[in-house]
């Protein structure tokens, strides 16, 4: 059945709305950032690679693109991701984490440049600056501020993982036969391991609290996964890219609303840089993918008589 590009729209918007909350529940557990890691990670691959069967086309084919050269990578990467993000969220003010995780969207334009022969364009190098600023003025609004944690290394794990994803949305366009569930599901799973053997304690003392990092790991990562992956084939990526920035505003604000993390305000005009710049780029990308679409679609003007 073929859905109305709303369909898609409707689909990131409530997948974004429901990972918004992700960062509180990580800060409720009251778990360190191995633990985290070894619920979050083992949970998440467990309903992932449970549900990779059912909703495979050829199992085969899928592994034998997993242990191609691409797949390897996409699956580092996404165990790089499961390892840094916890541990940023762990050490670092929520809000300058996830403000530099926000920059995906140029560090992956810059490896399709590097990897795939994509052009980079002036606006991509711009909003690059843009956004480099912005975090850089939240840093230092943590630095010189009341909150609490290490706002460099927050800064630097959101980075990191941003690099992260970049590089496997880059890997899964160089061979988009990479089963993504399986490779998330598997770099989680990794991430789970390493966190298991670093751990001392996989309980905290109010054991209820497992149930809020249960929740990121059984429904949160592995629904917004799958319903941003369906939006992606019903809207485009710049589309499904802008309302993942509800993340980067959302998440800060719910966190200050339930924990009393506040934000100072220089902290946040930087997060309002980055995510003004982002989504003013990604608007540009979606024009100009709009634009050309069009232009292609147009049809020739007939050639004169001779």
């Amino acid at each position: 059945m073929r859905h109305h590009s709303l369909y898609g729209l409707g689909l990131a918007f409530a997948a974004a709305l429901l990972i918004s909350p992700d960062t509180l529940l990580m800060r409720l557990s009251h778990l360190g950032g191995v633990e985290m890691m070894t619920w979050r990670g083992l949970l998440a691959c467990a309903v992932m690679l449970t549900l990779w069967p059912i909703l495979s086309r050829s199992r085969r084919a899928d592994l034998r693109a997993l242990t191609g050269r691409a797949g390897i990578v996409a699956t580092a990467c996404q165990t790089a991701n499961a390892v840094l993000f916890v541990t940023g969220i762990a050490v670092a003010p929520v809000a300058v984490v996830l403000f530099s995780l926000a920059t995906v969207p140029i560090w992956a334009a810059i490896f399709g440049a590097l990897f795939l022969g994509d052009r980079v364009g002036r606006a991509t190098m711009a909003t690059c600056v843009v956004v480099l600023a912005g975090i850089g003025l939240s840093v230092f609004a943590g630095e010189h501020g009341s909150t609490e944690g290490d706002p460099v290394l927050g800064a630097i794990c959101g980075l990191l993982v941003a690099f992260a994803l970049a590089g496997a949305f880059t890997s899964y366009r160089a061979a988009p036969a990479i089963p993504i569930m399986l490779s998330v599901g598997i770099g989680g799973g990794i991430a789970g391991v390493i966190g298991f053997l670093l751990s001392d304690t996989l309980v905290p003392e109010e054991s209820w609290r497992v149930l809020a990092i249960a929740a990121t790991g059984v429904v949160i990562l592995p629904a917004c996964f799958f319903m941003f992956g369906v939006a992606s084939r019903h809207t485009s990526g710049a589309n499904v890219s802008l309302f993942m920035l509800l993340e980067t505003v959302l998440g800060p604000l719910f966190v200050w609303i339930a924990l009393g993390e506040a934000v100072p305000p220089l902290g946040l005009a930087g997060g309002a840089i980055v995510v003004v710049a982002l989504a003013l780029y990604l608007d540009h990308q979606r024009r100009t993918l709009r634009g050309s679409s069009a232009g292609s679609r147009r049809p020739r003007a007939p050639e004169p008589p001779r």
